[in-house]
């Protein structure tokens, strides 16, 4: 029976004004001056009894009174009640429409509620629902993944570690996964998620995340840039990674509900035990784990390992052959040398990319090198620190001619000149106290060679030995000044002396 705050001639306003002039409830309420939900309560009831506004003006009070109020007999006596909570969960099939539903329960079915009513009582049944399971999720679509904001200590004698705690749930079934991990670092996301993946059997559409640092490289609201880990993830397994906007938990409700269930059930579980290692307190969370996806839901039928079997797993696609091997990334700036550091040792860039910044992918003993998507360089990791790991093809063509002489091949150059070049050549070799020392100098005789030319080199060289200084800085100034055009000093000439007794001679001094 209505109540006395509204009377029939209300009622016959709201239905007039929503069924036929086509209001919406919030201005059919703010009309008459009553709650929303007081409105859309009675224009459900008249759907539901099959009553529009032409069919309400032919009614007397006491019958539009009967026919909006049909609850108070039986239902059971009129119509066979659908199951609402399995609809629900069939609407989560792919595919799978109201429409469809109705169909497969009027089939047959005397007693079945007409598509409106059907629809409107179905609507009505998951308004009781909690408001996180309002989202419909499609089977085999988004996994959802989070770290709890509760950790468990391990028994260590030497630090006495926190181990972070990750969760994962699919967003149909709410079938879980957990484990511990050492720290939040992309490496332990990733890592975590592909043993979600591993313990669903399957791969999903979608992985959504939060926004943390170590799996976004560009935070933002509407379009999050990914890191280079979770980029190689995307591609190995063929999912797509998107993260929830920062500090909007509804865009994933049904991982902060999970986290809860799993503080809830399992670490509350955990919180008087002592483990020592991550292998301990995982196979502790594993068998917690299997009791909490056995559990029956209060308001759907079956559990999370009964709903992921019939809706999920299906729907899954296969995981890759092989499990992608977890890689570093860490970005660098070349340095004028062509060099970048990584942990205290020096590899070697295309000379070009001086003074870039370039990414490091550091997978076991390899280190490649990525110039934007590029490869450019790949070295095995060395752990010699201080040294360097050098490809001639990095150096630039005047560094690499510089390497590339030995002395043998100075020599050689010297020789094609003339003999007066080769013989400062050599003296360098002999006589520096380092080989370096020697090949500036000659690197310095092969310029004046491509100033002055080879003839007017040789002529100086010769000078230079002539004078006993075979040097560059001799050679250089002969040249500038002209002075290898000159004839050679006349050597002086030895006169022998004159015997005489105070003349010891050289076998004196013997």
């Amino acid at each position: 029976m209505p109540t006395p705050r509204i009377t029939m001639r209300q009622i016959r306003q709201v239905l007039r004004l929503h069924l036929d002039a086509g209001l919406p409830y919030a201005k059919v309420a703010r009309a008459l001056g009553l709650p929303k939900s007081t409105v859309g309560k009675f224009a459900l009831l008249a759907r539901a009894a099959g009553v529009d506004w032409a069919v309400a003006q032919t009614l007397t009070d006491q019958e539009l009174e009967a026919r909006l109020y049909r609850s108070a007999v039986p239902r059971a006596a009129h119509h066979l009640e659908p199951n609402y909570a399995l609809i629900h969960q069939e609407l989560k099939r792919p595919g799978v429409t109201l429409q469809l539903l109705w169909e497969e329960y009027a089939q047959a079915n005397a007693l079945a509620y007409k598509y409106t009513s059907f629809c409107i009582k179905y609507r009505a049944w998951v308004l009781g629902l909690k408001r996180s399971m309002r989202q419909t999720h499609i089977a085999g679509d988004k996994l959802f993944v989070d770290f709890a904001g509760d950790t468990v200590p391990i028994v260590d004698a030497a630090t006495g570690e926190i181990r972070q705690i990750f969760v994962a749930a699919l967003g149909t079934s709410s079938y879980t996964y957990a484990c511990a991990t050492m720290t939040q670092t992309a490496a332990d996301w990733i890592a975590s998620i592909m043993n979600a993946l591993e313990f669903i059997g399957g791969v999903p559409r979608l992985v959504v995340p939060d926004q943390p640092r170590a799996v976004v490289a560009r935070p933002d609201r509407y379009e999050p840039g990914l890191g280079r880990l979770v980029e190689e993830f995307c591609d190995h397994y063929g999912v797509a990674v998107l993260p929830a906007r920062p500090t909007r938990p509804k865009d994933k409700p049904k991982v902060e509900v999970t986290v809860q269930i799993v503080q809830r059930w399992i670490l509350a579980r955990l919180r008087n035990r002592r483990f020592f290692s991550l292998g301990e307190l995982n196979c502790a969370i594993a068998q917690l784990l299997a009791d909490l996806n056995q559990r029956p839901f209060k308001k759907l039928p079956g559990c999370r390992r009964e709903a992921f079997d019939k809706l999920d797993r299906p729907a899954l696609r296969a995981l890759p052959p092989a499990r992608m091997p977890i890689v570093r990334f860490k970005s660098a700036r070349v340095n004028i040398d062509y060099h970048v550091e990584l942990d205290g040792h020096y590899y070697s860039v295309p000379h070009r990319l001086v003074r870039t910044t370039v990414a490091l992918r550091i997978a076991g003993a390899t280190l490649e090198i990525f110039a934007g998507q590029q490869r450019v360089a790949v070295h095995p990791v060395s752990t010699a620190r201080g040294k360097h790991s050098t490809i001639s093809e990095h150096m630039p063509a005047s560094h690499r001619a510089h390497l590339e002489w030995t002395p043998a091949k100075l020599i050689a150059w010297g020789e094609r000149i003339g003999v007066g070049c080769a013989a400062p050549v050599r003296w360098q070799m002999d006589n520096r106290p380092h080989p370096g020392q020697g090949y500036r100098c000659c690197l310095g005789l092969q310029r004046l060679a491509r100033q002055y030319g080879h003839e007017r080199l040789e002529a100086a060289c010769t000078r230079a030995m002539a004078i006993h200084s075979p040097i560059y800085r001799s050679v250089n100034p002969i040249l500038a000044s002209g002075t290898d055009r000159q004839p050679l000093p006349a050597q002086p000439t030895q006169t022998s002396l004159p015997l005489h007794e105070n003349v010891r001679g050289p076998d004196y001094y013997h």
